[in-house]
């Protein structure tokens, strides 16, 4: 891969800084709805413009699991390289596989340095030239692994996965990947995201992981109420 091209890598490196750092312009100290994780602690959590969320759909690069008519729309943003997104990634499996009306839109957010902006590449190419189904599997051997990830380690799961290597290489060092990568930066600052995982539903941006009772929890009060908390 030809990911020594700096200027790319510089460009969307920095634009991941501000997007993890920047202010979003509205209050985050808070939570709109009694939203807990795991441990117990309110998880933050905020409203987001409907026409913000729209955008997410019409990202390129994004990926549908569950079913794509399902009633309740889940979006996660996450990064390969963040810790919590191992465990949001197995939920969100578990949720997807439980829940036959689910429908799960997976959108990279490589916000964690250039290892995540080189692995990125890789996972928008696959993207790009697999099926959903086996954007999954590459999904799930990424998180199956411990440890830094970046362009090479991402390459090799392709390998393992039965993609074409020179196939996933070239539609990578494609310069659409970087605008692409740069769009689901962009949106995620403009959507307020300080962590990753974070979580868009029903016009409800939830930040960090808080579990899959929670989740399940969101999508059922989505289902009766029609909003995240009944």
């Amino acid at each position: 891969m030809q990911l020594t091209r700096r200027g790319a890598v510089a460009a969307l490196a920095a634009t991941a800084a501000s997007a993890t750092l920047a202010p979003a312009g509205r209050a985050q100290d808070g939570a709109l709805f009694p939203i807990r994780g795991e441990d117990g602690k309110p998880v933050v959590n905020y409203k987001v413009p409907v026409e913000l969320e729209s955008r997410i759909e019409e990202l390129p690069g994004v990926v549908v699991i569950g079913n794509p008519k399902g009633d309740v729309t889940l979006a996660e943003f996450y990064d390969l390289n963040c810790p919590f997104c191992r465990k949001a990634a197995a939920d969100a499996a578990a949720l997807v596989a439980a829940d036959r009306e689910l429908r799960l839109v997976l959108v990279p957010f490589p916000v964690l340095g250039v290892p995540s902006i080189q692995a990125g590449r890789v996972e928008l190419a696959v993207a790009k030239v697999g099926t959903p189904a086996q954007f999954q599997a590459f999904h799930r051997e990424i998180f199956s692994g411990r440890g830094t990830v970046d362009g090479k380690r991402a390459l090799a799961v392709v390998k393992a996965i039965g993609l074409s290597v020179p196939a996933v290489t070239r539609a990578a060092d494609d310069d659409s990947i970087t605008e692409t990568m740069i769009a689901h930066v962009r949106l995620g600052n403009a959507l307020g995201l300080q962590a990753t995982p974070s979580w868009i539903v029903k016009g409800l941006a939830v930040l960090g992981h808080p579990g899959r009772r929670a989740l399940e929890q969101m999508i059922a009060s989505v289902r009766r109420c029609d909003q995240p908390s009944c």
